[in-house]
């Protein structure tokens, strides 16, 4: 009785110490805090002390990603950081932020210090609206002999766009072209895709011919087809003066690429539906359906549609066509990928890149590409998925990168002008020389 009696005691007198090294030694502030015992400092809002590692034990990487948990990327990806977690016996806290959220928050969260230490989104916006908060990867690419397998166009992209330093990895790569309906190509006796204008002037009007109505587009992606036109006679740096300087009627060029469209509206070449179309209907209801041929659109598209066109759906593409006198030929379109990137401030780096080679590499690059029907970003996954096995060599043989829309959106001011008015020319409710006043005027 007396043995249970002092053990008892003693417990209790323990308890009573531990209570009180814990209440006097680790008190700590609403953000980080410090332990008596450890002396490292501990962020509560990520459960990681200053060195990355976690206080339960292993490091914490947190990775902020543009895809919802529900989409098939971000399934894919979720496989990804479990089985690197598995693997590792590190922490991964991955949130699931979509588009929104991560185009509205980042920036905010960066200047604020938060804990990120990985996110994603696409090539350009990490690069440039976030780049000052970018690591520099060539180190760690090199050490882990990255580009041995990596797209080098994609990495070269990676590159240009951080200013020649390697700041970001490309994964779900895509390429903006023109898409079309083999089936319907077939139909109008269309044997060979165009390379010139003459040329796609000659398939539309065989696809007429045939009863077919040859192109759409929307107001999501008329401004593609402006900007591919002009890029294609003066680059893209001639565009992105264009529309930030307000040389519309002073560039010869812009008056040129109205009167080709005029050309397509007047010979009955565009939906009648064109000037109205909201998207998505160009895509989803004329395209899908097999009513139009043609449409300019990115290498997403087939796994936009598929729900509509289903499994015998039959997909062409071709890259926009040279003009004579260009200084750009199908070798130039807009390509990139999304991309991840690591904070420069964080202290995990060497583990997050982990995490981007199981998601760029092998297992699930390839479960990325089949599930999501995208391109793969590992070269040692050479099979595509069907649907875009059209999309192979148009990418394999572009060489120069066209920025989004080709420039023709770099004035925000200027992009929904362009809009409204292209698509009114394409649905010829005015005239080439109508779109040049029409732009003038408003940039002034």
């Amino acid at each position: 009785m007396k043995k249970k009696l002092l053990s008892l005691l003693l417990c209790t007198a323990m308890a009573v110490s531990m209570l009180t090294g814990c209440g006097s030694g680790g008190s700590k502030d609403s953000t980080t805090g410090t332990t008596a015992d450890s002396g490292k400092t501990t962020d509560n809002t990520t459960g990681k002390t200053t060195d990355g590692s976690d206080a339960a034990g292993g490091k914490t990487i947190v990775y902020w990603s543009m895809w919802e948990a529900t989409e098939p990327q971000g399934k894919v990806i979720q496989e990804a950081v479990n089985t690197y977690m598995a693997d590792t016996g590190n922490k991964v806290d991955l949130q699931f932020k979509g588009r929104t959220g991560i185009r509205e928050g980042l920036q905010p969260a960066l200047d604020a210090g938060t804990g990120i230490d990985l996110f994603d989104e696409d090539i350009d916006r990490v690069n440039g609206t976030w780049g000052s908060y970018l690591y520099d990867l060539e180190a760690l690419a090199k050490d882990a002999d990255y580009e041995a397998t990596a797209n080098a166009g994609l990495i070269a992209a990676c590159r240009e766009a951080a200013g020649g330093t390697l700041k970001s990895i490309p994964y779900q790569p895509n390429i903006f072209a023109f898409f079309y309906n083999q089936s319907l190509f077939d139909q109008a006796g269309i044997t060979e895709v165009p390379k010139t204008w003459s040329e796609f002037l000659t398939v539309c009007e065989k696809l007429k011919a045939a009863g077919i109505t040859p192109l759409t587009s929307d107001d999501a992606y008329i401004n593609t087809n402006f900007g591919y036109h002009l890029a294609r006679l003066i680059g893209n740096d001639g565009v992105e003066k264009v529309v930030t300087e307000g040389l519309w009627a002073e560039e010869p060029a812009v008056l040129k690429v109205a009167q080709a469209y005029e050309e397509l509206a007047t010979k009955g070449y565009f939906s009648e539906y064109v000037e109205s179309n909201v998207w998505p209907n160009g895509q989803n209801v004329e395209l899908a359906l097999g009513e139009v041929a043609m449409y300019l659109n990115g290498s997403w598209l087939p796994n936009e549609v598929k729900d509509m066109t289903g499994p015998d759906f039959k997909w062409g593409c071709f890259s926009y066509p040279a003009l004579e006198g260009g200084v750009n030929g199908t070798e130039a379109s807009n390509f990139g990928a999304q991309v991840l990137a690591i904070n420069k401030d964080s202290k995990v780096a060497k583990e997050a890149f982990d995490i981007i080679k199981y998601i760029t590499k092998g297992e699930f690059d390839k479960k990325l590409s089949v599930d999501s029907v995208g391109i793969p970003a590992d070269s040692s996954n050479a099979e595509w998925p069907q649907m875009l096995a059209a999309v192979k060599p148009v990418l394999d043989s572009t060489t120069v990168r066209y920025t989004w829309a080709a420039g023709a959106e770099q004035n925000p001011d200027m992009t929904p002008v362009i809009k409204e008015n292209f698509l009114k020319l394409c649905g010829g409710s005015i005239t080439a020389q109508q779109f040049v006043d029409n732009m003038e005027a408003a940039s002034k």
